[in-house]
Formats: structure tokens, C-alpha cells, sequence
């Protein structure tokens, strides 16, 4: 049997030898369901489905298909569900954690080409459209219609909303809209048999038997391929405001956090942090990036967000919050964006520090979720760990209990790998956290599920999978472990 290993000694995967390989018959089949040029096997395109944008994950795919309909879909998985030919759903391809490439040769369905806003709702605010839906393309959309996205991210101009629902995105605005869960109002999935699920309702209130549409919401494509979405986006504010504050210790960024809820209140929309290492990193490696606080870095800094639909009252509310703080000590300096320009810039620094991250070496990502009092002892911990062979990055949504940790060195080492993992897990099992806050488990963590779920919750997911799934064709080796799906 094939066996892949990646990341420097993080995982070894063997292939299911179950699985079909990919004739030629398998290929005129497609191009009759598709039409020969969305059935894609030109090298060059392949080499970029088949590889993570972080390059940290790459399959060997002899085949790409790109449908322009859920019917398609359906088509091409029963076709594939019948030849017991795996599958992986592919939407932009921005994943982190090795979700959404093939591990070995597995057929590579891109939703891209369906990418139709189906309707919109400027009465209730809701909108229908196709899972190859680009974030930021939905986003200025409901904009000419006086409404937003619920959800944003820095890869919001390549990510599909497909993709978004099928990790359970999180992003910078997650304080205010809370997650998926709470605005996806309908899906329509396609099984892996090739059935076609119709939940594509648009209602708020719906008490009628289980509410399947939170099976699909978060399984990284395991269960089925997400079509069409039903979202509820809430009304664009006229007045948003940002700044960006520094703080002396980490203890001041929790205090912050707490008069932040307290004075803000219902116009508080994002609250994120970042440490003096993240803030060199995106200093050192962005282009165009500049210290905001001049001249020297502090310890942490602050980005908080607020928007609402009264600018004085804001405005208002903004300052006396800042003038608070400053008194009490609890930010050492701050500066509030004049304008959309500088705004933009604030938000540059924090949505590219995985950029800068990548562009200084090797990186080790890590996307906790942990209690907000414990979440920097992590850091600190592993830095003490490490020592010098390697720079600890601690960044992320703090008003979410949400840690982005990073590990830079600048190369891949397995002596740094080894003090990492699975340390890493155990620290967060250990604190009752999750080892997967909006990134997902991919293949980078399926079989590190146990230090977040039980064992008997672990079970039930793989029998739901083997129920839904019985060929376990779809995207395998990917968020559960292999030992629990192919050895029956």
C-alpha cells in the first residue's frame, strides 16, 4: 500500500487499497456528464488542486472536475459511490490544516464555476446562493443592499461559502454574529450515493424533527458536498470605527476585554490581540506594513472593532471607553483610524500575519480554543520549551477564546516538531480546551480528535459517517481517524 508522509514527521497515511484507481472509462464517463473542458487534467492546473496554498500538503489527483450544477454533482457521486472512486470537495483551497486536497489520487470535485446568487430577501436579509460563492464577492453584494456577510476572514477573497459552511468558519466578527450554526437557515447537500438533500429553507423558526442541516455545518465535506446555502446576513452598519491599542501584559488584555463588553457593549464587533512577535512578524515580512505606535513594539496590542448606526453615539461611546482605559492603566498607548485608509491598514496587520508567517519559513499552526485566563500560558510555555530554535507566535480572537499559535523556524525540524506534539495537545486536553477552534481537523488532526472529544462521541461520528457514507469515499483520511473507518 502507498504510504505519504508530511510535515516533517507529523503524519503518515496509507492508502485504502479499497479504493478504485482512475481509467480512462472513468474519464469519458465524466466528460460526458461535464463536457471535456471541466474535466481538467492539464498538469500544471492539477499541481495547484492538488496542493495546499501553504504547500504543506500535496496529493497526486490525475483528475479535476469543475460542475456547474448540483445535479452534476450528484452525477459524479453516484458515478464514483458505484466505482468506489474517493472524492475530495474543493472550494478556494485557503484550509490550513490539509482539508481540502487530495492525500493520494482522489477525485477532485471544485464548486468554483457555481457561483449564482440564486436570491435575496431585502425585507428579512436573506440570501440564497451557490456553495462557489466567493466571500467577499457575497459580501459586496448585500453592500449595494444595505447589508453584510455575518462572516469575515482574511482569506475572504479567495474562500467559498461552501467551504466557509462546510469548516464552520469563524473569523474577526465571531464576538458580534456568533458562528454558523446561528446563520445558516438552510443547506442543499449532496450525498455521497448521489442523493440529493434539499434544506434549502429560509426560515427562522422551524420545529419540525431534526434540524439536519447542522450535520453538514462544520464536517470539512465528509458527510456530503454543500450545494446551495440559505444565510442570514445582518444590516451593514453606517458607522464603524477601529482602533488600535497597546498593552503591557497580557493581564491588561483580559481587563480590556472585560470593560470592552461592558462599556461598548452592543457595538463592540471585533476584539483581537497579537503579541510583540506577531506584530515583527508582520513588520518584517508584509510589504507596505508600518509600526502604527511608533517608535519601539509593546508586549500585546488590541484591535477592537465597534459599528452601529449612530456615528456620534459611537464615536461617543468609543472615546469615553478609551479615556477609561487610559487612566485606569490598563493600554499604554492606542490610536484610533481617521479613515478608511488607516483602518485598512490596522486590519492588514492582523489578517496578515499568517502571510508573514509563511513567508519567514517553516511554520507549525496551531488553533485553540481555550479558557481567555489560560490562553497566553500556552505561549509562554512553549517558549520555554523551544528556547532559541524556534520564534513562538501568539495572536487571535480574544473576545472569542479563540488562540492562533505559530511556531516559526526556518526550515522543518523534526527535534522541534517532537517538543511540539504532542506537548500541544495534551497542555490543551489538559485545560479542557479544543485543539480545533475554526480551522477544522483536516487531515493534519484526525487523529488527534480524542483530546477534545470522548471516545463515545468519537464513535458515534464514525458510525454516522459509515451510515451516511458506507464506501467512505468522501474525502477520507480527513477528520476522523483512519483506524476507526477502514479496519471493519
Amino acid at each position: 500500500m502507498q504510504l505519504r508522509r508530511f510535515c516533517s514527521g507529523t503524519i503518515e497515511v496509507q492508502r485504502n487499497p479499497s479504493f478504485s484507481e482512475i481509467t480512462s472509462d472513468d474519464i469519458q464517463h465524466f466528460v460526458e456528464i461535464l463536457g471535456e473542458k471541466n474535466v481538467v487534467q492539464d498538469e500544471d492546473r492539477l499541481l495547484a488542486a492538488n496542493t495546499d496554498w501553504m504547500r504543506k500538503y500535496k496529493g497526486s489527483s490525475k483528475i479535476l472536475l469543475l460542475p456547474n450544477t448540483a445535479e452534476e454533482v450528484t452525477q459524479i457521486l453516484q458515478y464514483c459511490n458505484r466505482r468506489c472512486l474517493a472524492v475530495v470537495p474543493q472550494g478556494g483551497n485557503t484550509g490550513l490544516v490539509g482539508g481540502s486536497v487530495p492525500v493520494f489520487d482522489e477525485v477532485i470535485i471544485n464548486l468554483g464555476s457555481m457561483n449564482k446568487i440564486i436570491s435575496f430577501d431585502n425585507v428579512s436579509g436573506i440570501l440564497v446562493c451557490e456553495a462557489g460563492c466567493i466571500l467577499e464577492n457575497l459580501d459586496a453584494f448585500l453592500a449595494n443592499q444595505g447589508f453584510m456577510m455575518p462572516l469575515d476572514l482574511g482569506a475572504k477573497g479567495s474562500c467559498h461559502i461552501g467551504g466557509n459552511v462546510s469548516t464552520n468558519a469563524g473569523g474577526l466578527h465571531f464576538i458580534r454574529h456568533g458562528s454558523l450554526h446561528g446563520n445558516i437557515l438552510g443547506l442543499e447537500v449532496a450525498l455521497p450515493d448521489g442523493t440529493l438533500l434539499d434544506m434549502l429553507g429560509s426560515l427562522r423558526k422551524d420545529n419540525t424533527g431534526y434540524d439536519l442541516k447542522h450535520l453538514f455545518i462544520g464536517i470539512e465535506g465528509s458527510l456530503g458536498i454543500v450545494t446551495k446555502v440559505s444565510i442570514l446576513t445582518p444590516s451593514r452598519p453606517s458607522s464603524t470605527n477601529i482602533a488600535l491599542l497597546a498593552c503591557k501584559d497580557y493581564s491588561s488584555c483580559q481587563n480590556l476585554l472585560v470593560e470592552a463588553k461592558r462599556s461598548l457593549g452592543e457595538i463592540l464587533s471585533a476584539f483581537e490581540f497579537l503579541d510583540s512577535d506577531a506584530m515583527d512578524m508582520a513588520l518584517t515580512h508584509l510589504e507596505g506594513v508600518r509600526n502604527p505606535l511608533p517608535p519601539s513594539l509593546y508586549n500585546f496590542y488590541v484591535l477592537i472593532e465597534t459599528a452601529g448606526s449612530d456615528e456620534s453615539y459611537n464615536k461617543e461611546k468609543l472615546e469615553a471607553f478609551l479615556l477609561s482605559s487610559m487612566e485606569d492603566g490598563i493600554i499604554s498607548d492606542g490610536v484610533v483610524a481617521q479613515d478608511i485608509n488607516q483602518a485598512n491598514s490596522f486590519w492588514r496587520i492582523r489578517e496578515g500575519i499568517t502571510e508573514a508567517l509563511t513567508k519567514a519559513g517553516a511554520v507549525y499552526k496551531y488553533d485553540l480554543s481555550l479558557p481567555v485566563k489560560n490562553i497566553y500560558d500556552i505561549v509562554e510555555e512553549m517558549r520555554s520549551r523551544l528556547g532559541e530554535a524556534a520564534k513562538v507566535v501568539g495572536y487571535g480572537h480574544l473576545g472569542d477564546g479563540n488562540l492562533h499559535l505559530n511556531v516559526s523556524t526556518p526550515v522543518y525540524d523534526d527535534a522541534v516538531f517532537t517538543k511540539i506534539e504532542p506537548f500541544i495537545y495534551e497542555w490543551t486536553s489538559k485545560h479542557r480546551g479544543s485543539i480545533s477552534a475554526e480551522h477544522g481537523l483536516g487531515l493534519m488532526k484526525a487523529n488527534k480528535i480524542h483530546y477534545s472529544k470522548s471516545s463515545e462521541s468519537v464513535q458515534l461520528m464514525a458510525s454516522i459517517k459509515k451510515l451516511l457514507d458506507p464506501n467512505r469515499i468522501l474525502n477520507p483520511y480527513k477528520v476522523l481517524p483512519s483506524s476507526m473507518l477502514f479496519n471493519d
